[in-house]
């Protein structure tokens, strides 16, 4: 059916409660499924250990912290994953622009 919310790439406008009683848990699950994709990857041994940070919760991008070391641990992981898939990827520092950051990650995943 066109334009059914839930749809994949569509956004729905709805309240969580309206989609359903676990749609305000499906973020919870969504981080789950990365965490355990990072850690088939190795990411504590080949990401964590190199920046000498400690490994992600179950639920730490799924609930809002503290925005800039989420922000810097997003960061650090898209540079290694970028790196993983064979581009060449400066990781970013601490307290570069964000704006700058994100623009560099969203050119490189352009050039795939």
């Amino acid at each position: 059916e066109e334009g059914a919310p839930g749809r994949r790439g569509e956004r729905s406008e709805e309240a969580p409660a309206e989609r359903g009683p676990g749609a305000a848990f499906h973020k919870f699950v969504l981080m789950e499924d990365l965490l355990d994709k990072l850690k088939l990857l190795s990411y504590e041994e080949e990401a964590l250990r190199r920046h000498n940070m400690r490994p992600l919760s179950r639920h730490y991008f799924a609930l809002p912290t503290n925005s800039g070391e989420q922000f810097f641990m997003f960061c650090t992981l898209a540079a290694w994953l970028i790196s993983k898939a064979g581009h060449a990827f400066e990781q970013p520092q601490e307290y570069d622009d964000p704006n700058a950051v994100i623009s560099n990650v969203l050119s490189e995943l352009r050039s795939f």
